[in-house]
């Protein structure tokens, strides 16, 4: 009987000083393929390396000694030893493996429940298995499954919907002031990582135009190249709040940045246009009173936090409809795969009568000498005919049956009754 298993760590299991002794590069694939490869009780496998986990599945009919050797190979390979790399492994088999790669591909068991890359990762570990020819049939059709899973997931639930960084949640708001941010100006004050990040997402719904400042001017210079921007200096910040739409500041000043005189100023020659701040600093760069200004729209760090904390909430939400989902598609998996255990018998079942079809109408066919070419190509089509519609019933009653018990039962009956296991070349000599 084929074993589904998934063997790895995640976030949660392990820290990332462990994980990254454990992690697969790409350029140890090779070795790490070749390893599993070797393992004689695995049939299919792929692995799948990321930041957030490392994931090995494998089928097997021989689960106990295959996990072993798997758990083996991860020691070895990392270095750590078994007492300590043990407890942070799971370890799922069947149902539960089935279950874990459909959460993982639709982003459920993420850190940040609903993020899209892990998707891609998950079909680029399934692209290195077909070119290493280390997927087969079941290991395809659980990865199709995931894929498409993860699409109806994203389609009829909102888990992806509601921003949960600060810098997607800063450019969202943006979004509901202005209703649409094509053709805006946004200026970026301070080039670190939350910037860069809230620069991404301008670009993505189509600013005009995007003005980096930082009191490092290189530093500048290199984050607006990056995203097709104007680096200016940190005196013109006054001359640019007369003409842009939007400021994202993120700087670590301990003094405010922005202050209210500054905005009066720029207001006076903006003919009512609104001007939105998103103030992500800690302490705030904008001067709190700016906010009181007609047409002046300000969201500091603690409005934005409300906002992540509030959309995580959505997500969980959601995530309940998504596991319904996931619960679905296990169940039809795991019917699937119980399929597979009566092929074999339901193949040999068609070979014996596929055998003694042929062999009886060849017998026919040579005390009928006068019968022409389509008499002959009829009577085929009526001795296969007959064969199908007989081992119709057959084979569906053995594909029904779900029971481990009944199943095994009637297929030990089944080899019997049509003694499948004799030699079908006695058939044919006789």
């Amino acid at each position: 009987m084929i074993t589904i298993v998934n063997i790895g760590m995640n976030h949660e299991t392990a820290p990332v000083d462990l994980r990254e002794l454990v992690a697969f590069e790409s350029h140890n694939t090779d070795e790490v393929m070749s390893a599993i490869r070797g393992i004689e009780d695995i049939r299919e496998f792929l692995i799948l390396s990321t930041c957030n986990r490392i994931e090995i599945l494998f089928t097997t009919d021989k689960e106990k000694q295959a996990t072993e050797s798997v758990i083996e190979f991860l020691c070895r390979f990392s270095g750590i030893q078994r007492e300590k790399l043990a407890p942070t492994l799971y370890v799922y088999e069947n149902e539960e493996a089935i279950r874990h790669i459909f959460r993982v591909g639709a982003s459920l068991d993420s850190m940040i429940v609903g993020e899209p890359q892990i998707l891609g990762q998950v079909k680029d570990a399934y692209r290195t298995a077909v070119q290493r020819k280390s997927s087969s049939v079941i290991l395809n059709r659980l990865m199709h499954k995931t894929f498409s899973l993860a699409k109806k997931i994203r389609t009829q639930t909102d888990i992806a919907g509601s921003p949960v960084s600060i810098s997607f949640a800063a450019v969202e708001l943006a979004k509901k002031i202005f209703g649409d941010l094509q053709g805006k100006e946004a200026l970026l004050i301070g080039a670190g990582e939350m910037a860069e990040l809230a620069a991404t997402y301008l670009l993505s719904n189509r600013v005009a135009k995007i003005l980096v400042t930082n009191r490092t001017f290189s530093r500048a210079v290199e984050v607006a190249d990056r995203f097709h921007g104007t680096a200016i200096s940190f005196d013109e910040i006054g001359d640019q709040l007369r003409e842009v739409d939007i400021v994202i500041t993120s700087t670590a000043s301990p003094e405010p940045i922005i202050t209210l005189g500054q905005v009066k100023d720029a207001m006076r020659s903006r003919k009512n246009r609104s001007l939105f701040f998103i103030d992500i600093a800690v302490p705030r760069d904008v001067e709190p009173h700016v906010n009181r200004i007609e047409n002046v729209f300000v969201y500091d760090i603690d409005d934005l936090k409300g906002i992540v904390d509030s959309n995580i909430g959505k997500r969980k939400t959601e995530a309940v409809k998504a596991e319904r989902l996931v619960d679905e598609e296990v169940i039809k998996f795991i019917h699937w795969v119980k399929t597979l255990e009566v092929v074999p018998t339901i193949a040999a079942l068609q070979d014996k009568c596929e055998t003694i079809r042929k062999s009886e109408l060849k017998k026919t066919l040579s005390s009928l000498a006068g019968l022409s070419p389509q008499q002959k190509k009829d009577l085929e089509n009526l001795t296969l005919s007959i064969t199908k519609k007989i081992l119709n019933k057959p084979i569906l009653f053995l594909k029904r049956k779900e029971d481990k018990e009944s199943r095994n039962l009637y297929l030990d009956i089944t080899r019997k009754l049509f003694d499948l296991d004799s030699n079908n070349e006695d058939l044919e000599s006789k």
